[in-house]
């Protein structure tokens, strides 16, 4: 039998010495930092998805092509997104991931001299962006550097000011938060889009140095005279048609979209080959420029 507590003392709760437990579940534990990674994972993914579907979409509209004809999948689409990765885009990323989590810090600290600068002087911000936009066709193609500015003056308006305060409220917090986030996204989308049809006319801009195509068949093929070069094989072959200078734009489920190598991406018919028993398929490296030695 347990001794009765001594008069004015007041018996431990079962629970003490024991951490508090949270009515949602453990916060802190496993399970928790693996809800967390998949979130911070499915994010990723779906703006990678978003824009790889931009730049593929871009790119070959400019051959006249629609990207949804090809049956991409989620992760090919995904993948684009990377072509995306140049200096200036890795530099104005690292700049405004900067500016996103060194202002939201809430360690006590005192307020730096930039800081306090930037609480004061984010509207200039917010007026170049708003200028830059003004000069759209003007500075193309880094028309994107005007959301881009805005943005950064959006993010920078919720640092501290001198006195340590940071601005407070649905007006002077979320709105220019969520705006932020709006101007950012278009960034984004922009920046796909130009980087897209750059890469599409840089790459049309040589046609002879893509990867070659050599078309065995077993019965001629309408392809255009004298930008193919046709030659006829012994009949005892299997596949007596030979096709020769073409060149490879794109591949996807055995279909080969294929041009002549003075193809003109404006003007010229694109040739989708797929390839079966009667029609065999070989791969040969495109026209390299010669080496100075």
């Amino acid at each position: 039998m347990s001794e009765p507590f001594a008069h004015g003392t007041e018996q431990p709760p079962p629970s003490a010495g024991k951490p508090p437990r949270q009515d949602g579940g453990d916060l802190y534990g496993p399970s928790a930092l693996v809800k967390i990674v998949v979130a911070q994972g499915t994010f990723i993914a779906a703006l990678m998805f978003y824009i790889g579907a931009i730049y593929t979409s871009t790119y070959y509209a400019y051959f006249n092509l629609r990207w949804g004809s090809l049956n991409l999948g989620f992760s090919q689409v995904a993948l684009e997104s990377l072509n995306l990765l140049n200096l200036d885009i890795m530099v104005a990323v690292g700049c405004v991931a900067l500016l996103v989590c060194v202002p939201w810090s809430r360690r006590p600290r005192r307020v730096t001299r930039i800081e306090a600068a930037a609480a004061r002087w984010y509207p200039l911000f917010v007026v170049v962006g708003i200028v830059l936009l003004a000069l759209w066709q003007e500075i193309q193609p880094y028309g994107w550097t005007g959301p881009l500015t805005i943005a950064v003056g959006l993010l920078l308006s919720q640092c501290r000011d001198a006195e340590g305060r940071r601005p407070q409220g649905f007006r002077r917090q979320a709105v220019p938060v969520f705006a932020a986030g709006v101007f950012l996204f278009w960034t984004v989308t922009n920046v796909a889009w130009q980087q897209g049809r750059q890469d599409a006319q840089a790459h049309a801009a040589d046609v002879t140095r893509w990867t070659g195509v050599l078309v065995l068949s077993t019965k001629p093929l309408s392809f255009p005279t004298g930008s193919v070069r046709e030659q006829k094989l012994p009949n005892d072959r299997l596949h007596p048609y030979r096709y020769s200078d073409l060149r490879l734009l794109t591949e996807h489920d055995g279909r080969y979209f294929v041009v002549p190598r003075n193809w003109n991406a404006q003007v010229d018919e694109i040739y989708v080959i797929r390839e079966s028993e009667t029609i065999w398929i070989a791969l040969t490296p495109g026209t390299r420029p010669r080496l100075m030695g």
